[in-house]
């Protein structure tokens, strides 16, 4: 702060330098918050957290905030100088810099802008407009050779002068003097102000104290003044040794032009107050101090050589006017040079600092939403674990109840079933005849019969209700699964389900189940010795009797000629009385062939007892009895005996098969549970899956959102941090420069 106080140009130094710090941490941390929201937009997971117009809005400030930090590495603060040709515009800047650094004096006149600044170099050169040659010069004669040599250079051109910085104090703090031609030699006073005034910090009118204020310079100025709002503008009366000439007329003289240049600033510009105008106009002679300052820059005195009378007064309000432009200039750069920029500075920060606020709630919200979804999605996960277990055993335990009620019921209709066998067997009117051929044509088709039948018949008793209990056990499989489904399927289960019409498949097989069956439809008397042992022994009995009866009688048959169907063919016109009998006897015989012995004995005591009037009549009945038997034992019975054995074999065969085919209905209808039981964990699984794939997709959402807000607190610090040292700088610097 001394030196600022010291040296007011530092002020100006010492801002840039802070502002330009400020803006660098500035852009570097747009640069990170545009990163970091172009991170979190253009995460589709994550998208919700910010918005396109905050990533809209954050990199148009990257752009602008570069933009701005070029401008302020390339500000300096800037002094225009401007007057009559000839006035000393040239040599008030030589007194200035201490140096002869633009040509002046007789003879030369500036015919162009001459900007001239500081180069860290160790030598002069000059640049002309349009171009980027460096053409150096070592003197000022060489300086105003090559101005004058110049035949390109026109009045609105500007020429920069690089001059060294360790030569002039004065162009080490950034300070770039400005020296125009006369402003009575041209018409194009908006062009100048356009090119070279608008970015002017302070303009100081160089005008001769030995005239008064030209038209042609007010005009000038007023033209400024339109286009700027209350410029810095400081009135320097140069040549004013001249009135040592005359010092009784000088206190008038002075007087007549203070009056007129306050009339000027504050009642034509209006750019300051009365009493603020004392301290803007300034009688000097630039001559006498240039000439003070190079003696004391050879180290001779300053007062050596001729001086007129009052140099003393005159060189002492030089430097007041010096002064007072320093800290004028100083005060006028860092306000119009930096304020808008800080101001803007501090509305960007606010606004990056809004953004990342809107992204932290945004974040903390759906952190705390996905912290609920997960405590929710990991509550269902279990209960639907916990559901299942249950549902699964008390599922289990209703289909094997289904099952065994439909072994029950299958096993109970197919003994009835059996039970009408023979009504089934009736139905049955397929073309029968005893040769083994046919036969066996016969057995096969009556067993399709049978299967088809009877399989019709189980189908009517038992499927209808079969079906009704699958379906009812299917939709309270549904019911108590449903709130474990995924919500995609749940609408869609019962159309997704097999809940279609069950039915049962009893495969009876009969053809493998009779095909060791053999018929026996041979003719048996009903009264003959076998059939009446079996009617009345039993046949296991029977079997047991007759092994030990051997045939004691054998009658001979009389040869007969088979028939087409197979059975004795005997001519009615040829049979006599005798071969009637014979057949008769040979019958009798052939019924009591086993136990011939016995008959013959028991006959015997019977013909004594009775008489043999009454055995013969006895034995007549029995032979006409035997005679109609087998008269009548014709295909059609032999086909009623072929059934009624047939039906005895299969019933007990089809006996032995109940339990097997009941438990395979028994298994089907299991099975069929089962299948929409698994189709159903299928769907339970997918639940689950689904769950913990949302839990984990939930847990790392949390992670990044716990990223996000740690990022968004981290940027918005950086921005509470830069807001401070904005408000520093503002009290530092510009509060000072009001």
């Amino acid at each position: 702060m001394d030196e600022t106080k010291v040296s007011p140009l530092k002020h100006f130094v010492q801002a840039k330098k802070s502002i330009t710090s400020i803006f660098d941490q500035l852009v570097q941390y747009v640069s990170e918050g545009v990163l970091f929201v172009e991170a979190t937009f253009k995460n589709p997971e994550l998208r919700y957290v910010t918005t396109n117009e905050d990533l809209n809005k954050i990199q148009s400030f990257q752009t602008r905030l570069t933009g701005i930090g070029e401008v302020l590495s390339r500000r300096h603060m800037k002094v225009a100088f401007f007057g009559r040709t000839s006035s000393g515009k040239s040599t008030v800047i030589n007194s200035m810099l201490w140096d002869k650094v633009l040509p002046s004096g007789i003879g030369h006149t500036t015919n162009c802008f001459l900007s001239v600044e500081g180069t860290d170099g160790d030598k002069a050169y000059l640049m002309t407009e349009g171009s980027e040659e460096q053409r150096s010069v070592k003197t000022v004669n060489q300086l105003a050779h090559a101005l004058h040599m110049d035949k390109d250079l026109e009045a609105g051109c500007l020429v920069h002068v690089f001059w060294p910085k360790a030569k002039c104090a004065l162009l080490r703090d950034d300070l770039v003097l400005v020296d125009s031609p006369g402003t009575d030699v041209t018409t194009e006073l908006d062009s100048w102000i356009d090119k070279f005034c608008l970015d002017a910090d302070v303009f100081v009118l160089v005008a001769n104290s030995e005239s008064t204020l030209m038209n042609t310079e007010k005009h000038f100025f007023h033209k400024v003044s339109e286009r700027l709002s209350k410029p810095n503008i400081f009135i320097l009366n140069n040549r004013w040794d001249a009135s040592a000439s005359e010092p009784e007329y000088m206190e008038d003289v002075r007087k007549q032009h203070t009056e007129r240049c306050q009339s000027f600033l504050v009642d034509e510009l209006k750019v300051v107050d009365l009493s603020e105008a004392q301290n803007r106009i300034f009688f000097i002679s630039a001559k006498e101090v240039l000439n003070a300052r190079m003696n004391k820059a050879q180290g001779k005195p300053e007062t050596a050589g001729i001086f007129a009378e009052g140099f003393d007064t005159r060189f002492l309000e030089f430097q007041k006017f010096e002064k007072l432009f320093e800290e004028c200039i100083s005060q006028s750069a860092v306000k119009t040079k930096f304020e808008q920029h800080t101001i803007r500075a501090k509305q960007i920060t606010d606004t990056v600092k809004a953004i990342m606020d809107s992204i932290n709630v945004r974040s903390a919200d759906k952190r705390i939403h996905s912290i609920e979804d997960r405590e929710y999605q990991i509550d269902r996960l279990e209960f639907v674990q916990g559901q299942m277990a249950i549902q699964a055993e008390d599922i289990k335990r209703r289909i094997l109840h289904i099952a065994e009620e439909v072994n029950a019921q299958v096993s109970t209709a197919m003994k009835e079933e059996i039970c009408h066998l023979s009504l089934l067997v009736d139905k049955f009117s397929e073309d029968f005849h005893p040769s083994p051929q046919v036969l066996k044509h016969y057995k096969n088709e009556l067993n399709a019969h049978i299967e088809k039948g009877m399989g019709r018949k189980l189908a009517d008793r038992c499927s209808s209700a079969v079906n009704s209990s699958i379906q009812n056990a299917q939709e309270d499989i549904i019911e108590k699964l449903k709130p474990l489904l995924p919500s995609s399927v749940e609408k869609e289960i019962y159309t997704s389900l097999p809940c279609r019409k069950f039915d049962l498949s009893y495969n009876l097989n009969c053809d493998k189940l009779c095909a060791d069956f053999q018929e026996d439809i041979a003719f048996r008397f009903s009264f003959g010795w076998t059939s009446l042992v079996n009617r009345y022994l039993g046949e296991k009995n029977a079997r047991l009797l007759l092994a030990f009866a051997e045939p004691t009688l054998q009658v001979p048959r009389p040869v007969t000629t088979p028939s087409a169907n197979g059975m004795p063919a005997m001519s009615p016109q040829s049979a006599t009385q005798e071969e009637l009998m014979f057949s008769l006897m040979s019958g009798l015989a052939s019924l009591t062939s086993r136990g011939s012995v016995g008959v013959i004995i028991v006959g015997g005591v019977i013909w004594r007892a009775v008489g043999w009037r009454l055995i013969a009549g006895c034995l007549l009945g029995y032979g006409g009895l035997y005679l109609y038997e087998r008269l009548t034992w014709s295909t059609r019975a032999k086909e009623r005996t072929f059934k009624q054995q047939f039906v005895n074999y299969a019933a007990k065969k089809l006996h032995m098969i109940v339990s097997i085919t009941s438990a395979n209905c028994s298994h089907q209808v299991q099975k069929e549970l089962e299948n929409t039981f698994i189709h159903l964990c299928q769907q339970v699984d997918i639940t689950e899956r689904e769950l913990i794939k949302s839990i984990n997709n939930l847990t790392d959402e949390i992670k990044q959102l716990e990223g996000i807000q740690s990022n968004s607190k981290v940027l918005r610090n950086k921005a509470t941090h830069l807001e401070a040292e904005l408000d520093q700088f503002i009290k530092t610097f510009l509060h000072q420069s009001k």
